[in-house]
């Protein structure tokens, strides 16, 4: 991404560290209805991103009005860890404050040495605890995905992937490096890392140089922080309590599609980020994208989970009566005790069915991701037939049914859910996942095999839905437009 020319005041004292230095921030904004976020609005050269050309995805454009996700904020440690300020005294993590001066380390040469920064932001959000014991008796509580520093290198709490994408993580035979609290470094040892089997309150930090001591042992900063704070966020990168507000999205949109050069070619929103996310509902950038889409004679597509869209029927039903139109619909759970517990914040399933039904009534239509599929929790065949029975009574022209894909950050949070709520399963699951982020290719057979005569017996066959990757260039009928300027699927 790249911003015109604006500067933030100064004077806002809220913003990304580094967003005061950088161009093109009007302002940030930490609404009141939405405690713990914030909205760093910005002014956008381009809206169009293009798919890169390897894609499977079966269009070449897409719209991200908002840059937003949920990996950034797992960098983190529980509130009472100590953290040493630059006069040599401790305050708790939870009671740092932007511009408190604390002890952070710099590389001189081959050597790691002590020096004074600054707190460039603070955060609080709430992510599995897990216990870090250290010879001397510390124990560290952390996030999976936090880092400290070892006599080898940075290191994770806890590992994730397989092969290439196997990250670094702590083991017992590692030492954590220091002050020691006085004690010899061989004291610093790591002697158990357990998953407590709790979400707790976390909080972070960003310093000058990307580090700080948290209970006499270097600690990590957020790696994802830094490239949000300079506006340059590569997919999956971001925040999901620091979002991204391209203000001028659809006017600039509109300048781009009304070009010579543009071939009018299908653009799909709603493939990175949610474009009916919360936010939505205070910068209603989505009308102006539509009008400017359809108004281009450009066909489009939106995927969301987000009941927000209701609002835009009347405007979607227009767009379709100009262009070809594609809208689907993400029902991950259907099950309201199981959603509470994996997708809070979210609307609930009967929500989102009301939703399909809202659009199926305005004459448009509308596919839907059944996904992810959770095995032994929501893979039985009365368990899809329910949800298939409900989305058939909604009207849903059809339907895709995806396995659960675990990848690096998903897959820690979610075994810690499981163990704490479903520890008899940890195992099964480990078992299943033990090849990387996808489910056992004999698993993804037999669900594709459970769910076919299902599809079909609903109207909604077709394919083999079971064994489909999230990256799949295939979507459900109805989610993606057909005609003039629409890249085929297959």
């Amino acid at each position: 991404m790249r911003w015109e020319q604006q500067v933030l005041d100064a004077q806002d004292d809220a913003a990304l560290p580094g967003l005061g230095r950088r161009r093109g921030v009007l302002r940030t904004v930490s609404p009141r209805e939405m405690p713990g976020v914030r909205f760093h609005e910005v002014v956008a050269r381009s809206a169009l991103n293009a798919v890169p050309a390897a894609s499977r995805m079966p269009f070449r454009w897409t719209v991200n009005p908002y840059r937003g996700c949920a990996h950034a904020c797992v960098y983190c440690l529980d509130g009472e860890t100590p953290i040493l300020m630059a006069d040599l005294s401790t305050r708790r993590l939870a009671d740092i404050a932007v511009g408190d001066r604390i002890v952070g380390t710099v590389m001189r040469g081959r050597y790691r040495r002590w020096t004074e920064t600054a707190v460039l932001a603070h955060w609080q959000t709430t992510k599995p605890a897990v216990g870090v014991t250290l010879a001397d008796g510390t124990t560290l509580q952390a996030s999976p995905d936090h880092r400290f520093l070892t006599h080898r290198g940075w290191k994770h709490v806890l590992g994730s992937g397989s092969g290439s994408g196997r990250r670094p993580h702590l083991t017992t035979n590692d030492v954590l490096v220091g002050f020691g609290h006085g004690v010899p470094s061989a004291a610093r040892r790591v002697v158990a890392i357990q998953p407590l089997g709790v979400d707790l309150p976390m909080f972070d930090i960003t310093t000058g140089t990307g580090d700080f001591v948290a209970d006499g042992v270097i600690s990590h900063n957020c790696y994802a922080r830094g490239s949000h704070s300079w506006l340059e966020l590569d997919s999956g990168e971001g925040f999901d309590r620091e979002i991204v507000v391209k203000v001028n999205v659809a006017e600039v949109l509109a300048r781009e599609v009304a070009r010579p050069s543009w071939r009018r070619e299908h653009v799909a929103l709603g493939t990175n980020t949610d474009p009916y996310q919360r936010a939505e509902g205070r910068y209603a950038l989505m009308p102006g994208i539509v009008r400017a889409l359809a108004g281009s004679g450009t066909p489009l597509s939106i995927l969301t989970k987000g009941t927000l869209l209701r609002r835009d029927l009347p405007l979607l039903a227009s767009a379709a009566r100009e262009v070809p139109l594609g809208l689907g619909v993400s029902l991950a759970i259907h099950d309201e005790a199981l959603h509470a517990a994996l997708e809070p914040g979210t609307p609930s399933p009967r929500a989102r069915l009301a939703l399909v039904r809202a659009i199926r009534d305005a004459g448009l239509p509308c596919g839907v991701m059944l996904a992810p599929v959770l095995p032994w929790l929501t893979d039985s065949t009365d368990h899809l037939e329910r949800a298939l029975d409900a989305l058939e009574d909604a009207g849903a022209t059809g339907v895709m049914v995806l396995p659960l894909h675990l990848r690096p950050g998903a897959r820690e949070w979610f075994f810690a859910w499981l163990a704490r709520e479903r520890p008899g399963l940890v195992g099964r699951y480990q078992a299943l996942y033990a090849r990387g982020a996808n489910a056992a290719p004999s698993y993804r057979r037999a669900l594709a095999a459970r769910v076919a005569p299902l599809l079909q017996r609903h109207g909604f066959a077709g394919g083999e839905p079971g064994i489909r990757d999230p990256d799949d260039r295939e979507f459900p009928a109805g989610s993606l437009p057909a005609g003039p300027g629409v890249r085929p699927s297959d």
